[in-house]
């Protein structure tokens, strides 16, 4: 599975569980850090954790599994580390603080719309 096939699946995910303001970023070109960026917005911190764990568990079931989980503690931004895909997932206060959007606005933002439910 190619990173951009593994963004793509998780933004499924992530839509499916009603995630909000969903975002990919191909940041291949500007940083060794990924190759994309998911950024999505939980309602809540329940929400948030639902989230991240539906992304885990949906991924491990086509046998990818993350090389780093970070934030589950926090309740406001969960990171789950795919190697070429990083999946972030915030609360709207944390996503609001930190701002990724703004951070990575030199990436190229990836056109979701034939993703994302109507």
């Amino acid at each position: 599975m190619t990173s951009l096939e593994l963004g793509e699946k998780a933004v499924k995910v992530l839509d499916e569980k009603k995630a909000e303001d969903l975002k990919m970023i191909r940041i291949e070109d500007i940083s060794v850090l990924a190759d994309y960026f998911v950024i999505a917005t939980g309602t809540s911190s329940t929400h948030v954790k639902a989230l991240a764990d539906e992304v885990e568990f949906r991924l491990k079931e086509l046998g990818v599994e993350p090389s780093h989980v970070e934030g589950y503690r926090s309740h406001s931004w969960v990171l789950l580390d795919y190697t070429g895909v990083v999946v972030h997932v915030f609360t709207p206060e944390s996503r609001s603080f930190y701002d990724l959007d703004r951070l990575w606005r030199d990436g190229e933002s990836v056109d979701l719309s034939h993703l994302l439910q109507s």
